[in-house]
């Protein structure tokens, strides 16, 4: 009954601190024809393991689990009058496309159809941009939330490559967290699998993985197994990892980190000492501190973190609309373009000099490395709450040395 009560505070304090919104209206994903001149589409390949509502085709997927992967096909147009971080709701089904997003085209495809689709996509792309992105969304977000969402960050992210959305069963209620956290977990094998078909038939030469929230929790334990199982790079196909305000228990992320910081893929951790969801989450969780409100200031950490191509970016002076702070890789337009860049190279983005915007620290390669001109955004902790982390990747990297 405890752990009821808690979950039943804890969904009173989002309703309060997120408002009464009831989500995107329904027969949203209904196609709309007629688009105005300047709209821009943005085509969606889709796995999940979401199951088909037998009453409520329009949804296309809801939350509940199917008993195997499914795929889909989407694409999306964004208006003319589109601003930077933000999704443009429509009112009712449909919506009007000179101002809302809305559905061009949506289908159910085969497995086999799937990978041909993004196989092609990749194909017609020039060889510096046949990329990848899959994006694996968080807890309390429906299929329409999570394909709109992401539509939004490839077109302000300016991302050329072929994006991939990786949904798992969320209710997108605020009150099925732990149904949510269960159906992440539920979905580690599918996801690892996904990867593994884009790794090996797309014709990619690359794959990144944006996570956010509970999706950061499917992601690591996806990389944590591929990892044990001895191919945690996926064939040398996985690239940027970005965990943006990642929802799980800091002491787990420091045993994941163990098992997957030695590959020393390039990763990026985006924090907020303000995220009231996570804060909420840390509530419900008795007290345990989750990774992505962790803000990490010991030297001696962000080397260890540094060495393991690890990059911490505290947001915890970014102001976007969401009241709870926990959508700022996504709403802000410094944040979002930020996510571009390091999609844009190989190697990650250059922490130093002007252009991303005020008030984003970047930690992990020097201490204190601003980018903009906002130089006292990083808050100290008591403690380097990271610490365990790092130092359990660096002693692994360290016994792995010759």
């Amino acid at each position: 009954m405890a752990g009821v009560s808690r979950w039943m505070v804890a969904g009173l304090l989002a309703a309060l601190l997120g408002g009464c919104a009831g989500g995107p209206p329904k027969g949203v994903l209904e196609p709309v024809g007629n688009l105005p001149p300047g709209a821009a589409l943005v085509a969606i390949n889709v796995a999940t393991t979401r199951a088909r509502p037998a009453d409520e085709p329009m949804a296309m997927f809801d939350g509940e689990r199917a008993k195997a992967v499914d795929h889909a096909r989407l694409v999306i147009s964004i208006p003319p009058s589109h601003v930077s971080g933000l999704v443009e709701w429509p009112r009712s089904a449909k919506g009007d496309p000179r101002r809302n997003f809305v559905t061009a085209s949506r289908d159910y495809v085969s497995d086999a159809a799937f990978i041909d689709n993004v196989r092609k996509a990749v194909a017609s792309r020039p060889p510096a941009d046949r990329t990848i992105l899959v994006f694996v969304h968080g807890y309390n977000t429906t299929f329409e939330e999570s394909v709109y969402r992401f539509a939004q960050i490839v077109h302000d992210s300016g991302f050329k490559g072929v994006p991939v959305l990786f949904t798992w069963p969320s209710r997108g209620q605020l009150l099925q967290y732990p149904y949510d956290r269960e159906s992440a977990v539920y979905s580690r094998d599918d996801l690892e699998t996904t990867l593994r078909l884009l790794a090996t038939r797309s014709g990619a030469g690359k794959i990144d993985i944006l996570a956010h929230s509970m999706g950061n929790m499917l992601t690591m334990e996806t990389m944590r197994q591929a990892a044990i199982r001895g191919d945690g790079r996926f064939g040398g196909k996985l690239g940027q990892i970005m965990l943006a305000a990642p929802d799980i228990d800091i002491d787990v992320f420091r045993r994941q980190l163990a098992t997957v910081a030695p590959l020393k893929l390039p990763m990026t951790v985006f924090v907020s000492a303000d995220d009231k969801a996570l804060s909420i989450s840390k509530y419900v969780w008795g007290g345990t501190a989750r990774a992505g409100a962790t803000v990490v200031s010991d030297p001696e950490v962000i080397a260890r973190l540094a060495a393991s191509n690890i990059t911490i970016y505290d947001l915890s002076s970014i102001r976007v609309e969401d009241s709870t702070n926990h959508t700022k890789f996504a709403e802000s337009p410094q944040v979002v373009q930020l996510i571009g860049r390091r999609l844009a190279t190989d190697n990650g983005i250059e922490t130093r000099g002007p252009g991303l915007g005020e008030g984003l620290v970047a930690l992990g390669t020097t201490l204190g490395t601003t980018v903009g001109t906002a130089a006292s955004v990083a808050t100290a902790v008591p403690s380097a709450v990271l610490g365990g982390a790092a130092n359990a990747a660096g002693s692994v990297l360290e016994q792995a040395a010759p």
